[in-house]
């Protein structure tokens, strides 16, 4: 008899094979069932900025660092990443190479789906704790990877796909649901309480991150008063509203400046900055180097930022 830790590593091994076909080269790509994606890396990366979307991440093959606020979340072939925010976040690729590259499968998470399957299965809601990072690493079991792997081979018989695709998916977000991490991901869900009232800041931030942010007024808006929203925002973000917004408009102008080849002037004020020099040092500060340069780098070839 195969004992479960042969199963897993058999099931690591066919996902990251898997995973090396729809990804040939390095970066991220997409693929036919929405929200799933995949990622590559061939050696170690620098550390770069990003936003990661509420998401399930398995690494089949090497090893990630990423880090939101000052704290650090390491993952790797027998570790998930599990974000359930919108979260602004610097990443690395640690342990990557030519022949054993980073592989991994990123899986969108939808909120009403999330919702559904509490509802459809009765699994309790969980009560309103002290507010939790709403990023985690968490253990890759075989019952997790198996409904990954069934689904990535779906992309094999398309023809397949819109009925059996929707089952794996909903596995795989039972078991999260109801694994170690299920109670961060089940307080995300809450239609109400201190978890819903931050997701909803950090949609009007993301909204409107170009205009000046008061912070009275979007606690009114989310009907908390300033200080708890403070508290509770940095609980789950590790970062401050005003924070969070400053990310958000230097990724902007980074992509504005790649996309549309705007000048850093032209896209500082297209982010709400009023003072190109305090753009340049906020952006100098998060990327490592001023605008011109930073983008140049990236228009020869490095790559950006990407999920997964």
């Amino acid at each position: 008899m195969i004992g479960e830790p042969d199963l897993l590593t058999a099931a690591r091994r066919e996902l990251a094979w898997r995973i090396a076909r729809h990804a040939p080269a390095d970066g991220a790509h997409s693929c036919a069932y929405p929200g799933l994606s995949f990622v590559r890396f061939s050696g170690p990366s620098e550390s770069n900025c990003g936003v990661y979307r509420p998401s399930l991440t398995i690494a089949a093959q090497g090893a990630k660092r990423v880090e939101l606020g000052e704290e650090v979340y390491e993952y790797n072939e027998r570790h998930f990443l599990l974000s359930s925010y919108d979260l602004p976040v610097q990443a690395r690729i640690t342990c990557a190479s030519p022949t054993e590259p980073y592989l991994c499968v990123a899986l969108d998470l939808d909120p009403q789906r999330l919702g559904e399957l509490m509802g459809d299965h009765d699994l309790p809601p969980a009560p309103e704790p002290p507010s939790m990072r709403g990023l985690a690493v968490g253990t890759t079991t075989i019952d997790l990877i198996e409904p990954m792997l069934r689904l990535v081979r779906l992309l094999d018989t398309p023809e397949h796909l819109p009925v059996l695709g929707p089952m794996a998916e909903r596995e795989i977000l039972y078991r999260v649901l109801t694994g170690e991490l299920g109670r961060r991901l089940r307080q995300t869900v809450l239609p109400a309480g201190a978890a819903s009232q931050v997701a909803q800041a950090i949609a009007w931030i993301k909204e409107n991150y170009a205009v000046p942010l008061r912070i009275e007024e979007l606690a009114a808006a989310v009907n908390m008063s300033a200080s708890s929203l403070h508290h509770h925002f940095k609980a789950v973000t590790a970062m401050s509203p005003l924070q969070y917004q400053k990310h958000l408009r230097l990724r902007e102008a980074r992509m504005l400046m790649l996309s549309e080849w705007l000048d850093a002037g032209t896209a500082a004020r297209r982010v709400g900055y009023e003072s190109a020099s305090q753009f340049s040092r906020e952006y100098s500060r998060l990327y490592g180097s001023p605008p011109l340069r930073d983008v140049a780098r990236l228009r020869n070839g490095e790559p950006a930022e990407s999920q997964g």
